[in-house]
């Protein structure tokens, strides 16, 4: 399997980006599929986007139109570009390589979206 760290989360104020980024130990080349996750206390972890090996992507409901994710294979790096954010957006985000039941998960990474 392979290890994920992720970074780039933060506090900003609601209308802020930020861009978090998923570095992978060993190539995500031959990983379908890479996916963000968040997670609030009390709740369930969520979709927030995912991505293929062959570029096709999958947003949650709330955060279409403004969250895009993306892939570097050379780089063995996923990203999650966020703009206008929104206090409901604050989670732990989590990064996801190879699905949700055998995959990896990073430590996450905590984004707070507060003024």
């Amino acid at each position: 399997q392979v290890h994920l760290v992720e970074s780039g989360g933060g506090l900003v104020q609601p209308g802020g980006s930020l861009r978090l980024s998923c570095a992978a130990r060993g190539s995500i080349f031959s990983i379908d599929v890479m996916g963000w996750y968040r997670q609030v206390p009390g709740q369930q972890r969520q979709l927030v986007a995912s991505i293929t090996r062959g570029g096709g992507t999958n947003y949650g409901d709330s955060v279409k139109g403004r969250f895009t994710i993306s892939r570097d294979n050379a780089k063995s790096t996923v990203y999650l570009q966020m703009n206008s954010l929104r206090p409901e957006d604050t989670a732990v985000y989590y990064c996801n390589a190879g699905g949700v039941v055998f995959g990896a998960w990073g430590q996450g990474t905590q984004v707070t979206v507060s003024s």
